[in-house]
């Protein structure tokens, strides 16, 4: 049975039927997920869509990036669910008014344009392997070439063609995806902390930044456990992305509470006191002063006194580790958070998650590492790297 939480002694009163938190830390995860699928997609579309050629080492690690997340975002939810095997049912039974239901469809199409993607993009190296490799590995990459072989210059341009048509798709795509994720808190009504028409933008642009720090991140490991020099122009591309995108979240984050506070509907003064409480720490502190201030001073003191080398590479790598921070704190500020407070608006709840059990921490730190795991296992079979893709 999972713990009940405590009921905080300081103030007013809760229904009986809100003494359990019923969404825990693997719905936390959830949406941090879907956020470094949309965000990473993005950073791809830059190089794929608009031809920005400084983006172009860390293109195809994006893709790859993206795919390796998205093929665990329903894991937390399976989990969660206690019978993973009916999930299917809203798929087969579909109810057109329920946003959770939409999100199988959504999902699936996702996933696929993602595969088809991917393909294109390393169908040159997937050729190349069948004649260089034999065995077990040469009928893996042979399935894989789905019987075509052609690497001749009109072949390479169609699928060029395809690569550009998909990623233009993916990108209302990957931003839907996400953005729907917001849209489900947004129209909950019933909680004064979700309820907010900003909440599927706000999703967004910390999908974004989350993304784009987290493949500065792999990027950065990456090159040193391969023992190659960081590509500055790209690193530095990122950096302004991630520094131009986190200004739009924190103002849109910061336009959105001010305005639930303005409002004076009820509930409000509970969310001060909420703020200001029990929300401290995780809230002010780690998600707003450590995970979102720090990195964004540290970003524009560099931009602005047009620091380089390896002490741009340091910084920056800095900034996108608290900025995933920040964005992992901002799941659990929103789906916790929102849940901590009374739908009476006057007494408030408190989470403590465990640590075994299905819905423990060490089961949600096993589902993030799981996404990493497999990128680990996709580039040493389709290395992402630009001199091993050229022709891609």
């Amino acid at each position: 049975m999972e713990p009940v939480p405590n009921i905080a002694p300081f103030i007013g009163y809760v229904y009986p039927n809100e003494t359990v938190i019923p969404w825990t830390v693997l719905v936390v995860v959830y949406p941090y997920l879907t956020g470094l699928v949309a965000g990473a997609f993005t950073v791809s579309s830059l190089y794929q869509v608009f031809g920005m050629q400084r983006f172009k080492p860390v293109a195809h690690l994006a893709l790859l990036t993206s795919l390796c997340c998205m093929l665990v975002v329903p894991v937390p939810l399976l989990i969660h669910l206690g019978h993973p095997e009916r999930a299917l049912n809203a798929m087969i039974t579909p109810h057109t008014t329920s946003a959770f239901a939409i999100f199988g469809y959504a999902a699936s199409f996702y996933v696929l344009l993602l595969l088809l993607e991917n393909w294109f993009v390393f169908r040159p190296h997937i050729v190349r392997e069948v004649q260089r490799t034999s065995g077990v590995l040469r009928l893996f990459y042979r399935g894989l070439t789905l019987g075509s072989d052609d690497l001749s210059e009109k072949a390479m341009s169609y699928d060029r063609k395809w690569i550009f048509a998909l990623a233009v798709i993916g990108i209302p795509a990957a931003h839907g995806l996400h953005g729907y994720v917001g849209f489900v808190f947004g129209s909950l009504k019933s909680r004064e902390w979700w309820s907010s028409d900003l909440m599927p933008a706000i999703f967004l642009f910390s999908a974004i930044i989350s993304g784009t720090a987290l493949l500065i991140v792999i990027y950065v490991i990456a090159c040193r456990l391969r023992k190659v020099a960081v590509d500055l122009p790209c690193v530095e591309g990122m950096a302004y992305t991630l520094w131009g995108f986190m200004m739009f979240t924190l103002l849109l984050e910061g336009v959105e509470f001010a305005s639930l506070v303005y409002r004076g509907r009820e509930g409000t003064e509970m969310i001060l006191q909420f703020v200001k409480g029990p929300l401290i720490v995780p809230f002010v502190i780690l998600q707003f002063g450590i995970g979102s201030a720090t990195p964004l001073v540290i970003l524009t003191f560099m931009i602005w006194r047009g620091i380089g080398g390896k002490t741009l590479i340091a910084g920056v790598l800095v900034s996108a580790c608290l900025v995933l921070l920040s964005v992992l704190m901002m799941r659990w500020n929103v789906v916790i958070g929102g849940q901590e407070i009374a739908k009476t608006g006057k007494g408030l709840l408190s989470y403590t998650p465990t640590f075994l059990g299905r819905e423990g921490l060490l089961v949600a730190t096993g589902i993030l590492a799981a996404p990493f795991v497999l990128l680990s296992i996709m580039v040493r079979l389709f290395p992402p790297w630009p001199q091993a893709t050229k022709a891609a």
